[in-house]
């Protein structure tokens, strides 16, 4: 067996207690009186990049806007469907002898299925709200079950660095942002789901270091291997989404664009789908200080491959 080991401070116990003080309803959350603000923007210019964009106006970096932020949920619904799939049959193959553990990560299941809840409720309101069609890139059972096909270990780390991605996000420029007066319903609906998913980062690191134990040297670099092979599939997904964004602006805003403008759209969108889906995830401090545990010999390469995705 491997003798590489993840050093934690926390346990499947203070997880499940810290998980269960978290306790809200989707109802609590969205619908009703609780309506999406179209006149504002919903995600922070730092993630949407849609400013440096001289070929548009306010009004349609305004839509541009929103469009991202449908998108932007969208994805994450599409990650839940293949993290629910991925915990529960790492609770089968763990089985039952650690009856804490098991609690921790059922509840953790439970709560992805929760927010792919929340998220599908999120794009009927925004489909009421917005006005015209936005398509986002599926069918998503198809490529959650695409992504089940690789090896465990290279999904549980993509699903880790998504974990503290979604962190990043919230902390760094959606909690405090004052300044762009970024509509609150969206807001809301991104801190609740970032409370839940402040745990899952705990339990996710905990999957892995449980697997990397189970393996052999050889099946973790097998496994990290599948973790790189994973993180091109995703950003071919995440190119195609750009593409269909837009298409949702064209239609939104009934504009024919020249292919100089839509060159400097893609151009500007694919940079920032890349940083804001991989670049801000693979390098933050958590998720790399794991990955050099999991594998000390891969480090320079992932160094190497998220300059790709943080320009």
């Amino acid at each position: 067996m491997t003798a590489i080991a993840i050093k934690l401070n926390q346990s499947y116990e203070q997880s499940l207690h810290r998980a269960t003080k978290v306790n809200w309803r989707i109802e609590d959350i969205i619908g009703g009186d609780k309506r999406l603000d179209f006149s504002k923007r919903f995600m922070p210019e730092v993630l949407a990049r849609v400013n440096q964009i001289s070929c548009l106006n306010a009004a349609e970096k305004l839509i541009l806007n929103q469009i991202r932020g449908n998108s932007y949920l969208h994805l994450f619904g599409l990650v839940e469907e293949f993290i629910v799939p991925c915990v529960l049959d790492h609770v089968k193959t763990a089985g039952l002898a650690d009856i804490t553990a098991t609690q921790a990560l059922l509840h953790f299941a439970e709560e992805e299925s929760k927010h792919i809840r929340l998220f599908r409720r999120f794009a009927e309101e925004f489909e009421i709200g917005f006005g015209s069609r936005c398509d986002g890139i599926g069918p998503v059972q198809d490529i959650a079950n695409a992504v089940l096909q690789y090896r465990p270990l290279g999904v549980v780390l993509i699903i880790l660095y998504i974990e503290w991605m979604t962190q990043y996000h919230y902390l760094a420029s959606i909690r405090d942002n004052f300044g762009e007066k970024l509509d609150l319903q969206f807001c809301s609906l991104l801190r609740n789901h970032w409370l839940e998913e402040a745990q899952h980062t705990t339990l996710d690191t905990l999957m892995v270091e449980q697997l990397v134990r189970q393996l052999e040297p050889s099946e973790v670099e097998a496994g990290v291997e599948d973790f790189f092979k994973l993180i091109e599939f995703l950003n071919g997904g995440l190119m195609m989404q750009v593409q269909l964004d837009m298409e949702s602006l064209a239609r939104a805003t009934g504009r024919i664009f020249t292919e100089a403008e839509k060159q400097e759209i893609q151009t500007i969108q694919e940079q920032s789908y890349r940083w804001t889906f991989i670049g801000s995830g693979i390098t933050h401090t958590q998720f790399v200080e794991t990955f050099k545990q999991v594998s000390p010999a891969q480090q320079v390469r992932l160094l190497e491959v998220a300059e790709i995705y943080c320009q």
